[in-house]
């Protein structure tokens, strides 16, 4: 009797702290569901993107706004959705968690853990959609990027805020080209957030497998909405992680960004426009498809010093089919980017990684947003081996007698293997300079190509024990005068003969 008494006691007290007030409720109804996307009435106010739960718990956004029905984007898993489910208007729209505790975790495009770990305990959360600076909040592409990767740094610089497309055919070293950038950051202060929409699990495995064997994996966050994913998954996986970097570029700190690949997101969105029964256009993409990518590359940007200074790089990937970049995507891509990285399957197949094509590839930023020193060495280099592959081409057909042609051809021969670099074997700013002097002044003319490999992967430590006051000096300024230009090029000197007498 006494325990009755006690639970009544206490039941008591509960309903009298519990608030009473009405609370008012937008419930709407499933007509049908089929494909991931579900028809729904009921909601007359709802608004475009607004985010939806159904009966079940099931997360989802609407897309099109119909007359009398609405179509809502399925988040999650769709089968256990039926006619006449009960669907509630949140009142908000789709939002993933932000902050430090996201750094080294994998998670799914809505912030939910993939890795087998705790849930993500985060107290801010962003909209997935969210407008990009204005023009009076940016401030200039002047502060570089390093990747690590000799043709990257020296003939195409990336800055920090720089939008640069990596575009290719299928395997051809798009995404590895990407990663080895990401891995580069591990000593920087750059946070790296690398996006999968509508990749193979394998895949993404091999990108997060790499990051924690080679690179700084605390510094990274991987958002994945993948091929076994959602078709909603896949096309909020981009936008969620653009606003993921952005908490951090908008703290004042450093970011990149690399989404592979908007190809596959396209893909995704013209899927859903054609199940929305949304009128087609070229190549059965809805009209709004250069819309789609021009607002979500325009959030990447330097921010004025008077926000913070921060700055988001983007690296979005494309992939070409038979290397045609006039197709409807690339060419959409390419006009809204600042440059691009092409990557040409011949050389591929020649084992020239990475593959870049030097003719094709350019960077709109240019020289601005490189270290004096680089830009003063590198000057040269991309129109030497222009040259160089021409006359190349030209002398396939005959003997060279000209001695100023044989000349040419034997630098670029040299170029091309300086160029010729493997896989997680970044070189630091130092290091390039130091190279790329020594080719324009002839330190490597009496080595043979096919001991550079041996050559760069020496260079560091050889320049840290032969050369550590000049090279301190590049680190600290960034810049390169005759005196240190001359203790770099003969540290190398010297390495070049100490590589040439090795057997």
């Amino acid at each position: 009797m006494t325990e009755t008494s006690d639970w009544l006691t206490r039941s008591r007290a509960a309903l009298a702290d519990a608030p009473l007030a009405p609370e008012a409720m937008a419930v709407g109804r499933v007509e049908r569901v089929a494909d991931g996307i579900a028809q729904v009435s009921g909601l007359p106010d709802v608004a475009l993107g607004a985010l939806l739960k159904f009966q079940g718990g099931q997360l989802g956004f609407t897309h099109s706004l119909g007359e009398d029905e609405i179509d809502v984007v399925i988040c999650d898993e769709a089968s256990a959705i039926e006619a006449g489910h009960r669907v509630i208007d949140t009142g908000g729209v789709l939002e993933v968690p932000v902050g430090d505790a996201l750094l080294g975790r994998v998670i799914d495009p809505l912030g939910r853990p993939l890795d087998g770990g705790a849930p993500v305990a985060t107290a801010d959360t962003l909209p997935v959609e969210r407008p990009a600076p204005s023009i009076i909040d940016r401030a200039e592409v002047t502060e570089p990027l390093e990747t690590g990767v000799l043709v990257m740094d020296s003939l195409f610089s990336l800055g920090r805020g720089q939008r640069e497309l990596i575009v290719g055919d299928r395997a051809t070293g798009k995404t590895a080209l990407a990663v080895d950038a990401i891995v580069n950051q591990k000593t920087s202060d750059v946070i790296c957030v690398y996006v999968a929409v509508g990749q193979p699990a394998a895949a993404v495995q091999r990108v997060i497998e790499a990051v924690h064997t080679h690179g700084g994996p605390e510094r990274c966050i991987f958002v994945v909405g993948g091929a076994s994913s959602s078709p909603g998954m896949q096309w909020i996986a981009p936008f969620a992680g653009m606003t993921i970097a952005e908490y951090f570029r908008d703290r004042g700190q450093h970011a990149l960004i690399v989404i592979d690949d908007l190809t596959r997101h396209a893909a995704t969105h013209r899927e859903l426009a054609l199940l929305t029964r949304e009128p087609p256009g070229r190549e059965a993409y809805p009209g709004d498809i250069f819309y789609l990518h021009a607002r979500l590359l325009e959030r990447a940007a330097k921010l004025a010093p008077e926000l913070g200074g921060g700055s988001l790089t983007a690296l979005p990937i494309a992939e070409t089919d038979a290397g045609n970049l006039s197709a409807y995507i690339p060419t959409n891509l390419i006009s809204i980017t600042d440059g691009q990285i092409v990557l040409d399957t011949s050389l591929f197949a020649a084992s020239r990684r990475p593959a870049v094509d030097v003719g094709l590839s350019v960077s709109r930023v240019g020289g601005k947003a490189q270290w004096p020193a680089l830009r003063q060495v590198s000057g040269r280099v991309r129109l030497d081996y222009a040259q160089f592959q021409e006359l190349e081409m030209f002398t396939r057909f005959g003997g060279v007698t000209s001695a100023r042609v044989q000349e040419r051809i034997a630098r670029g021969l040299r170029i091309r293997a300086l160029l010729t670099q493997p896989r997680f074997a970044g070189l630091d700013m130092v290091g390039q300079v130091a190279l790329l002097a020594a080719l324009a002044d002839g330190a490597l003319d009496d080595l043979a190509p096919e001991k550079l490999p041996t050559l760069r992967q020496r260079l560091t430590g050889w320049l840290h024990s032969h050369a550590a006051e000049a090279s301190g000096k590049v680190r600290e300024t960034g810049k390169l005068d005759a005196d240190i230009r001359a203790a770099l090029v003969e540290a190398v000197r010297a390495l070049a003969r100490d590589v040439g007498q090795a057997p």
